[in-house]
């Protein structure tokens, strides 16, 4: 069974409503307000979302947005929807990317075979183990195509942080109660181009570190989250995506407490026919 802590993994993204309206449950509670079926006010919206060590916006429970305007942007798109309208007949056709302004968010095919990445000396005693369940989540994309490769350069590790343009992205450790680990979209500026882990990884019951490092480098490769998708009945985010494959409720990329079908987080088959389907094989 997940523990609490765990399901912080999904903080503000259980639903549409979760995600704004509950944003400013307690600012609307204390004016005595009554918010059901309201959104907030994207003051109130940027007020309650979380902001990583980096000057990032965390969202979605794992993902990030740059700036201001990118989190505008974001609160735009789900205040222009009905208000929790879920009806995306258009997307009936597992795995689903990211789109920016109806494009595939994904890397050129000659990044995406040299993903060059650093693991930050700062985890201290842990950096060993950090590079071993980076090098488990990788593997578990890179066996399913040719096309992928991610490439640890230890070289880097001393100055691994964002400024290091020797490698396209840093891992690096976070301390936070918001999250176990976040990453980032193809699209993402290169100043929040990180993936953060915190302590909580190693204590996460079922779900292996090298599985939860799997689920954030599918973002790194532009994979959004399974449960977006209308046949998951919960933890809508918004319509930016195209699907690939099925829909998978046991797809690494689905949360377990969004009716996902699996408790551990698992690679399955169709997330690896979801990355040939936009990487090739």
């Amino acid at each position: 069974m997940l523990t609490t802590r765990i399901s912080r993994i999904s903080a503000g993204t259980a639903c549409l409503v979760a995600a704004l309206a509950g944003a400013v449950v307690s600012s609307a509670a204390a004016d005595g307000a009554d918010t059901a079926g309201e959104a907030p006010t994207f003051r109130e919206f940027e007020a309650a979302t979380y902001v990583d060590v980096d000057g990032a916006y965390v969202v979605n429970g794992d993902e990030v947005v740059s700036t201001r305007a990118g989190l505008r942007a974001f609160y735009d798109r789900m205040v222009g929807l009905p208000f929790g309208n879920h009806d995306r007949d258009t997307h009936d056709a597992d795995l689903v990317v990211n789109t920016v302004g109806g494009v595939d968010d994904k890397w050129s095919s000659a990044t995406a075979a040299n993903l060059t990445y650093c693991v930050s000396t700062r985890f201290g005693s842990r950096h060993a183990v950090v590079a071993a369940a980076m090098s488990a989540g990788a593997g578990l994309w890179e066996a399913a195509s040719s096309r992928v490769n991610f490439v640890h350069v230890t070289s880097q590790d001393g100055s691994c942080n964002v400024r290091n343009n020797s490698v396209v992205f840093s891992v690096e450790p976070v301390s936070t109660s918001q999250y176990i680990a976040r990453a980032f979209f193809p699209s993402t500026s290169k100043r929040q181009r990180n993936v953060l882990i915190d302590d909580s990884i190693w204590s996460s019951g079922n779900w292996e570190p090298g599985d939860i490092l799997g689920h954030e480098l599918g973002h790194v490769l532009g994979f959004r989250h399974e449960h977006t998708r209308p046949e998951a009945g919960a933890c809508f985010e918004d319509n930016n995506w195209r699907p690939l494959t099925p829909y998978d409720a046991a797809s690494i990329m689905h949360y377990p407490q969004c009716n996902g079908s699996s408790s551990d987080l698992e690679f399955q088959a169709s997330d690896a026919a979801g990355l040939r389907a936009l990487y090739g094989s």
